[in-house]
């Protein structure tokens, strides 16, 4: 004979019992506990207070004519990001800016793999190094800017002292502010300095995530380091490629610090985000301020949104 299925046999008076007495249990986990929300809303206040509200502000007055030398506060529409357009010194540093991105992502993407790479394995002093990579990244930007500026100084810089003492140039150079393109490179060499560790410690991250039997069946099969590389450990750390090169992006799109102590006010050299500080604390158009902050804010999104559309890859082990 064959069983009745489990779920045909009669209810027994003691199962109807248990499900009644689990009901009440049930309907108590089911119950709303405040608890957690208390917990959160403290940090999720300052969140909104911090970032949201000057967020919702910026875009609300970019519409208005904010200037203390010509109150009052009037709504002009789209008269900040027209009058934006037909400036020269924005078109001027929208494109320096660009060279900035193109120059610091790449560089910093390229030596944050190398650097990576060679930490992948443990060696001795490995701790240190590491240590010693953090440092240009935790220092202030402005800081980095003052100690570069002994190094590309006219008249005492390092740099010139030690080309002259090889005898590879007969009396002091110029660098900054010579040549637009030489002092745009110059200038990003001391931000590629400060975001490269980033670049690496994010690359070294997915590094530690490959297994070692990939690169053993890799060896078995005949490959050498450098297609194991190209086949096994470029595809699998790209995630990590994606999130530094998103942060170079953001990095290089708003870099000021740089560029303003480097080479002041000068055209050759500078970025958008000075142009919105000289915007608006030196003219003391805050409107338009506010309008250019805008526009880097969302070139800032869609070319973060295109990185990780290009370059990141869902990796599974």
């Amino acid at each position: 004979m064959t069983r009745p299925p489990l779920d045909t046999l009669p209810r027994t008076p003691q199962d109807t019992g248990a499900d009644r007495d689990a009901a009440p249990g049930a309907r108590r986990r089911r119950r709303f506990d405040p608890l957690p929300y208390l917990l959160v809303s403290p940090l999720a206040l300052f969140i909104v207070a911090l970032a949201l509200v000057p967020a919702v502000f910026t875009i609300v007055e970019s519409f208005f004519r904010v200037d203390a030398l010509d109150p009052p506060t009037r709504f002009i529409g789209l008269g900040n990001f027209r009058s934006l357009l037909h400036s020269a010194a924005v078109r001027t540093a929208a494109g320096n800016t660009m060279l900035y991105v193109l120059i610091g992502v790449a560089l910093s993407t390229v030596l944050g793999i190398v650097m990576a790479i060679t930490l992948q394995h443990r060696f001795a002093g490995r701790s240190v190094l590491i240590a010693v990579l953090i440092l240009p990244w935790a220092l202030p930007g402005v800081v980095e800017g003052i100690v570069w500026s002994g190094i590309w100084d006219a008249n005492s810089g390092l740099l010139n002292s030690v080309l002259t003492s090889l005898h590879l140039i007969d009396h002091y150079q110029t660098f900054l502010g010579h040549g637009r393109l030489e002092t745009i490179a110059l200038i990003e060499l001391v931000q590629v300095w400060q975001i490269t560790p980033l670049s690496a410690l994010l690359v070294l991250a997915s590094l530690q995530n490959i297994p070692h039997d990939l690169y053993e069946a890799a060896k078995l099969d005949g490959c050498s380091s450098w297609a194991a590389f190209r086949r096994v450990t470029l595809p699998l750390v790209r995630p990590g490629i994606a999130v530094a090169m998103v942060q170079a992006v953001i990095a290089t799109l708003n870099v000021f610090d740089q560029p303003y102590v480097l080479n002041g006010a000068a055209s050759t050299g500078s970025s958008v985000m000075a142009q919105t500080y000289f915007i608006s604390f030196q003219n003391l158009d805050f409107g338009a301020g506010y309008a250019l902050s805008l526009l880097v804010t969302a070139a800032t999104l869609v070319l973060s949104f295109l990185v990780v559309k290009f370059v990141h890859r869902t990796v599974e082990f």
